[in-house]
């Protein structure tokens, strides 16, 4: 989760890409370059089984114009190959 965080941060969307499991993986993802990221507070984290895990996190931003995000999600990962890929999320 935090590099994911990092990778948005930094506008890296090919580690964004690589990083989301193919079976939900956008073909593209544009980034907003002028979208300031703030922080980022991880929740909650369990594993919902030897490969699946579940992050809980708050991560908040401010938009080119307009007033700060806070974006509240419990997403899902899946280990493949000894690698975690994010599946989805379900925001909160």
């Amino acid at each position: 989760m935090r590099s994911r965080y990092s990778a948005f941060v930094l506008g890296d969307a090919a580690y964004l890409l690589s990083s989301w499991h193919p079976s939900t993986r956008p073909s593209e993802l544009a980034l907003d370059p002028q979208q300031r990221w703030l922080g980022l507070e991880l929740r909650a984290h369990r594993a919902t089984s030897a490969d699946t895990a579940e992050v809980e996190f708050v991560a908040r931003s401010r938009p080119r114009s307009g007033p700060a995000l806070r974006l509240h999600e419990r997403s899902r990962f899946r280990r493949e190959a000894g690698r975690w890929f994010y599946v989805d999320g379900d925001l909160l």
